[in-house]
């Protein structure tokens, strides 16, 4: 009797200490699995704009064929969905286009646009309006030799500079994925961040003369009138922008909102659309004022935030600005048959070949004058791939249903033609870059020889470091002073800027202020892991399922 309880007393401690280890081991909580790293900077917006464009694609067809079907339905008398398919130009330009050319600005990389803003300027400003010039002239002419449908001048001009508004953005996605050369991408992608808002101006003005009593003008004054007209919508709307950005930049540093990264935000959304409303106001461009006020936020702006705000910003920019895309490419498949269309053959023909040999008349030429100031030549294959690239989109499309043109049949007769332009240049042109370039062999950069001067949509060691420094407002004054303003090889705006205006318009953190930003993106970062964690695999249902 006295061996029975310890025969069995030893396999009760084991079975207990088993079970009891079995259960532990099924109580602990499963790893979490790995978390994708959310990708940031410049290879996640070409990813994002490849993956744009396949949907842009998709709904443009995808709203043709809606429209179809809408226009069906009510030829049977079915249903009447005119009022909601139309393309109202007054929603886009206050609501769809502002978010689009303000985050371009606020993403633009400020170092390689400004060390080539030479070449882009002449390409944007010069280059479109000799585009609306060539295109214009020549419709007027040719109406008044009777070839195609008579329009006055002014008429003529509006519509050559609402058909100039190059809309790049699916060659510079397809630019991306193939990896063509740098400084093609740079030039296409600069010349489209300038040109809509520069035909948004053209196309006021000749609205501006159409509305004067022009009856007793000469044509020299006339076009010094133009010119004034064109100047002042130009530089007071880019200063009006400035301005304002530099004014969100002081408001920002000496208010400290950074412990209420709400109200922060609310703030930076309330200056962004600041300039576009004033400007708008005071009979100036939105377009452009926005444009501009987007690029000084994000260079003086930007560094007054914390950073759970600069975060915020960005990542908001971006899928506003996606989902107002999405938006303009579906309304404007769809309002093709929203609206009675006059059609004339000749009219088109003619207008698509005036456009194309603009485009060329732009590109060649001034490409030829700047390779005499540039060490990273345009070669005649990248000429001809800017040519082909002008692509247009919805704002020539958004200006020709803005025009106040009477008779009724010629604002329909420039709202058919632009719509035909614009499905010509998207479906055939853009659909023809990719096979173009690799037929060509654009892509071949890896062969050509560098100079250290050339430039590319990367940051560059100078540049980068210089202007447009992500940690910049990561430094203290003295490792900012000792970091930029002591440095040899700034020359002109970047010296000036690095000495004075940066000071001067951001914050320069304590470590104090520093330690404190750390830690509140520390506290953001382990409360989300915590919440993905305690997702579908830390369920209290997947507990009981592993009991």
């Amino acid at each position: 009797m006295a061996e029975f309880p310890n025969a069995t007393h030893e396999p009760i401690n084991v079975t207990v200490r088993t079970a009891v280890a079995v259960t532990t081991k099924l109580l602990l909580p499963t790893p979490a699995k790995p978390i994708l790293p959310v990708q940031t900077g410049v290879q996640a917006q070409q990813e994002e704009q490849s993956s744009g464009m396949t949907i842009f694609f998709s709904l443009l067809v995808l709203g043709i064929l809606m429209g179809a079907f809408i226009k069906i339905i009510e030829a049977q008398k079915l249903a009447n969905w005119k009022e909601e398919e139309m393309f109202r130009p007054n929603m886009f330009f206050l609501l769809l286009l502002p978010p689009i050319i303000f985050e371009s600005g606020y993403s633009l990389h400020k170092g390689n646009f400004f060390q080539n803003i030479g070449s882009i300027t002449l390409f944007s400003v010069f280059g479109t309006a000799i585009s609306a010039f060539i295109v214009g002239g020549g419709i007027y002419f040719l109406g008044q030799a009777d070839v195609i449908y008579k329009l006055n001048m002014t008429d003529s001009f509006a519509f050559g500079s609402l058909i100039s508004a190059v809309d790049p953005v699916a060659t510079i996605a397809i630019f991306n994925a193939l990896n063509v050369d740098p400084v093609l991408n740079m030039l296409v992608f600069g010349e489209s961040i300038l040109n809509d808002a520069v035909s948004i101006v053209l196309t006021n003005t000749a609205e501006g003369l159409t509305r004067e009593n022009m009856s007793d003008v000469s044509g020299w004054q006339t076009f010094l009138q133009a010119l004034g007209y064109f100047l002042k919508m130009f530089f007071g709307s880019a200063a009006l922008g400035t301005l304002t950005g530099l004014i969100s930049a002081l408001v920002l540093k000496h208010i400290d909102l950074r412990k209420t990264p709400s109200l922060e935000f609310g703030m930076m959304i309330i200056f962004a659309y600041l300039p576009y409303g004033l400007a708008e106001g005071i009979s100036l461009s939105g377009i452009m004022a926005i444009l501009f006020s987007g690029i000084v936020m994000s260079h003086y702006t930007h560094h007054n935030l914390s950073p759970v705000t600069q975060i915020l910003m960005q990542q908001t920019l971006r899928t506003v600005a996606f989902m107002c895309e999405t938006c303009v490419f579906a309304f404007l498949g769809l309002s093709i048959f929203s609206f009675p269309h006059k059609f004339e053959m000749s009219f088109v023909i003619w207008c698509i070949v005036l456009v194309l040999f603009g485009r060329a008349v732009n590109i060649f030429p001034l490409s030829y004058l700047l390779n005499f100031f540039r060490d990273h030549k345009i070669t005649p294959k990248m000429m001809f791939i800017m040519w082909f690239s002008g692509l247009r989109g919805a704002i020539p499309y958004a200006l020709s249903l803005h025009l106040g043109l009477e008779p009724i049949e010629k604002r329909q007769l420039i709202g058919t033609t632009t719509i035909i332009i614009v499905l010509f240049t998207i479906l055939l042109l853009g659909g023809g870059t990719m096979p173009l370039i690799r037929l060509i062999d654009i892509e071949d950069s890896k062969a050509r020889k560098r100079n250290k001067k050339d430039i590319n949509l990367s940051k560059t060691e100078k540049m980068g470091n210089t202007i447009e420094s992500e940690h910049l407002s990561e430094l203290t004054e003295e490792e900012y002073e000792a970091q930029y303003i002591k440095r040899q090889d700034l020359k002109g705006f970047m010296w000036l800027d690095a000495k004075y205006l940066n000071p001067f318009f951001t914050r320069r953190l304590t470590q104090e202020d520093l330690h404190h930003g750390r830690i509140q993106m520390k506290t953001l970062t382990n409360k989300w892991y915590e919440e993905v964690r305690q997702g579908p695999s830390g369920s209290e249902d997947d507990e009981q399922e592993l009991l």
